[in-house]
Protein backbone atom coordinates (compact mmCIF):
# COMPACT_ATOMS: atom_id res chain seq x y z
CA UNK A 1 0.00 0.00 0.00
CA UNK A 2 1.30 3.45 -0.95
CA UNK A 3 1.76 5.68 2.07
CA UNK A 4 -0.18 8.98 2.01
CA UNK A 5 2.28 11.81 1.34
CA UNK A 6 0.18 14.65 2.77
CA UNK A 7 -2.80 14.29 5.05
CA UNK A 8 -4.75 17.07 6.72
CA UNK A 9 -6.02 16.85 10.27
CA UNK A 10 -8.54 19.44 11.48
CA UNK A 11 -9.29 19.24 15.23
CA UNK A 12 -12.80 20.36 16.17
CA UNK A 13 -13.90 19.53 19.68
CA UNK A 14 -17.41 20.15 20.90
CA UNK A 15 -16.56 21.72 24.24
CA UNK A 16 -15.58 25.26 23.34
CA UNK A 17 -16.19 27.45 26.38
CA UNK A 18 -15.99 30.90 24.76
CA UNK A 19 -18.52 30.19 21.97
CA UNK A 20 -20.87 27.20 22.30
CA UNK A 21 -20.28 24.62 19.52
CA UNK A 22 -18.09 27.24 17.86
CA UNK A 23 -16.78 24.92 15.17
CA UNK A 24 -20.20 24.42 13.57
CA UNK A 25 -21.69 27.82 14.32
CA UNK A 26 -22.63 29.49 10.99
CA UNK A 27 -20.34 32.21 9.69
CA UNK A 28 -21.46 33.83 6.47
CA UNK A 29 -24.20 31.20 6.30
CA UNK A 30 -21.95 28.12 6.63
CA UNK A 31 -20.65 26.19 9.66
CA UNK A 32 -17.21 27.46 10.63
CA UNK A 33 -15.39 24.18 9.98
CA UNK A 34 -16.72 24.00 6.39
CA UNK A 35 -14.34 26.74 5.26
CA UNK A 36 -11.24 24.81 6.34
CA UNK A 37 -12.58 21.56 4.89
CA UNK A 38 -13.20 23.23 1.53
CA UNK A 39 -9.67 24.65 1.47
CA UNK A 40 -8.15 21.24 2.23
CA UNK A 41 -10.28 19.17 -0.17
CA UNK A 42 -9.63 21.65 -2.96
CA UNK A 43 -5.93 20.78 -2.97
CA UNK A 44 -4.70 18.03 -5.27
CA UNK A 45 -1.67 17.68 -2.96
CA UNK A 46 -3.82 16.32 -0.13
CA UNK A 47 -4.49 12.58 0.01
CA UNK A 48 -6.90 12.55 2.94
CA UNK A 49 -8.61 15.01 5.28
CA UNK A 50 -9.38 13.85 8.82
CA UNK A 51 -11.80 15.68 11.09
CA UNK A 52 -10.77 14.86 14.65
CA UNK A 53 -13.73 15.37 16.96
CA UNK A 54 -15.40 14.17 20.13
CA UNK A 55 -18.81 15.65 19.23
CA UNK A 56 -21.78 13.83 17.71
CA UNK A 57 -23.25 17.18 16.68
CA UNK A 58 -20.13 18.01 14.67
CA UNK A 59 -20.11 14.56 13.05
CA UNK A 60 -23.74 14.94 11.97
CA UNK A 61 -23.09 18.44 10.62
CA UNK A 62 -20.27 17.18 8.42
CA UNK A 63 -21.93 13.95 7.28
CA UNK A 64 -25.11 15.82 6.30
CA UNK A 65 -23.25 18.04 3.82
CA UNK A 66 -24.09 17.04 0.25
CA UNK A 67 -20.42 16.97 -0.80
CA UNK A 68 -18.50 16.23 2.39
CA UNK A 69 -20.74 13.31 3.30
CA UNK A 70 -19.82 11.36 0.17
CA UNK A 71 -16.23 12.48 -0.48
CA UNK A 72 -13.97 9.43 0.03
CA UNK A 73 -11.03 11.65 1.03
CA UNK A 74 -12.92 13.13 3.98
CA UNK A 75 -12.84 10.96 7.09
CA UNK A 76 -13.95 11.46 10.68
CA UNK A 77 -11.64 10.44 13.48
CA UNK A 78 -13.04 9.88 16.98
CA UNK A 79 -10.54 11.65 19.21
CA UNK A 80 -9.98 10.40 22.73
CA UNK A 81 -12.15 12.48 25.13
CA UNK A 82 -9.09 12.78 27.38
CA UNK A 83 -7.43 14.81 24.62
CA UNK A 84 -10.51 16.96 24.05
CA UNK A 85 -10.50 18.65 27.45
CA UNK A 86 -10.02 22.36 28.08
CA UNK A 87 -6.48 21.61 29.31
CA UNK A 88 -5.56 19.42 26.34
CA UNK A 89 -2.90 20.75 23.98
CA UNK A 90 -2.64 20.70 20.21
CA UNK A 91 0.27 18.30 20.58
CA UNK A 92 -1.92 15.87 22.57
CA UNK A 93 -4.28 15.28 19.65
CA UNK A 94 -1.48 15.36 17.06
CA UNK A 95 0.48 12.64 18.85
CA UNK A 96 -2.63 10.56 19.54
CA UNK A 97 -3.51 10.74 15.86
CA UNK A 98 0.03 10.06 14.64
CA UNK A 99 0.29 6.78 16.53
CA UNK A 100 -2.80 5.43 14.77
CA UNK A 101 -2.11 6.43 11.15
CA UNK A 102 0.71 5.87 8.69
CA UNK A 103 1.60 8.89 6.56
CA UNK A 104 4.59 11.02 5.54
CA UNK A 105 3.54 14.59 6.35
CA UNK A 106 0.84 16.06 8.55
CA UNK A 107 -0.80 19.31 7.45
CA UNK A 108 -2.45 20.58 10.62
CA UNK A 109 -5.21 23.10 9.91
CA UNK A 110 -7.21 24.92 12.57
CA UNK A 111 -10.86 25.67 11.85
CA UNK A 112 -10.61 28.91 13.79
CA UNK A 113 -9.14 30.73 10.78
CA UNK A 114 -11.81 30.44 8.05
CA UNK A 115 -9.91 32.89 5.84
CA UNK A 116 -7.71 30.02 4.62
CA UNK A 117 -7.93 29.06 0.93
CA UNK A 118 -6.81 26.12 -1.20
CA UNK A 119 -4.12 28.39 -2.63
CA UNK A 120 -2.76 28.75 0.92
CA UNK A 121 -2.66 24.98 1.43
CA UNK A 122 -0.84 24.49 -1.87
CA UNK A 123 1.45 27.45 -1.23
CA UNK A 124 2.44 26.15 2.20
CA UNK A 125 3.26 22.70 0.82
CA UNK A 126 5.26 24.23 -2.03
CA UNK A 127 7.29 26.36 0.41
CA UNK A 128 7.80 23.39 2.75
CA UNK A 129 9.24 21.32 -0.10
CA UNK A 130 11.23 24.18 -1.63
CA UNK A 131 13.05 24.97 1.59
CA UNK A 132 13.60 21.34 2.62
CA UNK A 133 12.36 22.33 6.10
CA UNK A 134 11.80 20.03 9.07
CA UNK A 135 8.47 21.78 9.74
CA UNK A 136 6.56 24.88 8.67
CA UNK A 137 4.13 27.41 10.16
CA UNK A 138 1.92 29.99 8.48
CA UNK A 139 2.49 33.58 9.51
CA UNK A 140 1.59 37.15 8.67
CA UNK A 141 3.92 40.14 8.57
CA UNK A 142 3.23 42.63 11.35
CA UNK A 143 4.62 46.15 11.15
CA UNK A 144 3.92 47.16 14.72
CA UNK A 145 6.31 47.99 17.53
CA UNK A 146 6.27 45.24 20.15
CA UNK A 147 7.52 45.47 23.74
CA UNK A 148 8.42 43.07 26.57
CA UNK A 149 7.95 43.50 30.31
CA UNK A 150 11.12 43.64 32.39
CA UNK A 151 11.35 42.23 35.91
CA UNK A 152 11.09 45.72 37.43
CA UNK A 153 7.86 46.52 35.57
CA UNK A 154 9.46 48.67 32.87
CA UNK A 155 9.37 47.63 29.20
CA UNK A 156 11.95 47.02 26.47
CA UNK A 157 11.52 47.04 22.72
CA UNK A 158 11.44 43.85 20.63
CA UNK A 159 12.97 43.73 17.14
CA UNK A 160 13.33 47.50 16.85
CA UNK A 161 15.38 50.33 18.31
CA UNK A 162 13.79 53.34 19.99
CA UNK A 163 16.69 55.45 18.71
CA UNK A 164 16.18 54.30 15.11
CA UNK A 165 12.51 53.63 14.56
CA UNK A 166 12.19 52.45 10.96
CA UNK A 167 9.62 53.89 8.61
CA UNK A 168 6.92 51.37 7.77
CA UNK A 169 7.95 51.23 4.11
CA UNK A 170 11.60 50.59 5.04
CA UNK A 171 10.94 47.83 7.59
CA UNK A 172 10.55 44.11 6.99
CA UNK A 173 8.47 43.89 10.18
CA UNK A 174 8.10 40.83 12.42
CA UNK A 175 6.29 37.54 11.83
CA UNK A 176 3.23 36.48 13.83
CA UNK A 177 1.61 33.04 13.76
CA UNK A 178 -1.94 33.23 12.44
CA UNK A 179 -3.01 29.83 13.75
CA UNK A 180 -3.90 28.51 10.33
CA UNK A 181 -1.45 25.96 8.86
CA UNK A 182 1.32 23.80 10.31
CA UNK A 183 3.22 21.12 8.37
CA UNK A 184 5.43 18.49 9.96
CA UNK A 185 6.58 15.02 8.90
CA UNK A 186 5.35 12.17 11.09
CA UNK A 187 8.92 11.26 12.10
CA UNK A 188 9.66 14.83 13.24
CA UNK A 189 6.41 15.15 15.18
CA UNK A 190 7.15 11.96 17.07
CA UNK A 191 10.79 12.90 17.59
CA UNK A 192 10.19 16.44 18.85
CA UNK A 193 6.69 15.80 20.31
CA UNK A 194 5.79 19.30 19.17
CA UNK A 195 3.95 20.78 16.18
CA UNK A 196 7.19 22.49 15.06
CA UNK A 197 10.64 20.96 14.99
CA UNK A 198 14.16 21.51 13.67
CA UNK A 199 14.68 23.87 10.75
CA UNK A 200 11.38 25.78 10.62
CA UNK A 201 10.09 27.46 7.48
CA UNK A 202 7.15 29.79 7.02
CA UNK A 203 4.42 30.41 4.50
CA UNK A 204 3.35 34.06 4.69
CA UNK A 205 -0.37 34.64 4.35
CA UNK A 206 -2.14 38.01 3.71
CA UNK A 207 -2.19 40.37 6.68
CA UNK A 208 -5.99 40.15 7.08
CA UNK A 209 -5.61 36.46 8.03
CA UNK A 210 -3.96 37.56 11.29
CA UNK A 211 -7.25 37.10 13.13
CA UNK A 212 -8.48 33.73 14.42
CA UNK A 213 -11.68 33.02 16.29
CA UNK A 214 -11.24 32.62 20.03
CA UNK A 215 -13.77 35.15 21.36
CA UNK A 216 -17.04 36.71 20.17
CA UNK A 217 -15.37 39.91 18.99
CA UNK A 218 -12.99 37.84 16.80
CA UNK A 219 -16.06 36.38 15.14
CA UNK A 220 -17.40 39.83 14.32
CA UNK A 221 -14.07 40.96 12.88
CA UNK A 222 -13.56 37.89 10.70
CA UNK A 223 -17.14 37.83 9.45
CA UNK A 224 -16.80 41.49 8.43
CA UNK A 225 -13.56 40.68 6.56
CA UNK A 226 -15.21 37.74 4.80
CA UNK A 227 -18.20 39.87 3.78
CA UNK A 228 -15.90 42.56 2.43
CA UNK A 229 -13.86 40.04 0.43
CA UNK A 230 -17.01 38.42 -1.00
CA UNK A 231 -18.27 41.81 -2.19
CA UNK A 232 -14.83 42.68 -3.57
CA UNK A 233 -14.59 39.41 -5.50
Amino acid sequence: MVKDKYIVMIPVRGGSKSIHLKNIKPILGRPLVYWSIDAALGSSNIDKVYIATDSEDIKKCIKSHEKFGVDPRLLIYDRDPFNARDVSTTEDIQLEFSVKFDYENLVFIQATNPLITTADVDGAIKEFERGCYDSLVSTVVQKRFYWNFNSDGSISEIEHSIQKRPRRQDWNGVLAENGSIYIIPKKNLEKGRCRLYGKIGTYIMPDYTYYEIDEEYDWLIIEAIMQHRNLKN
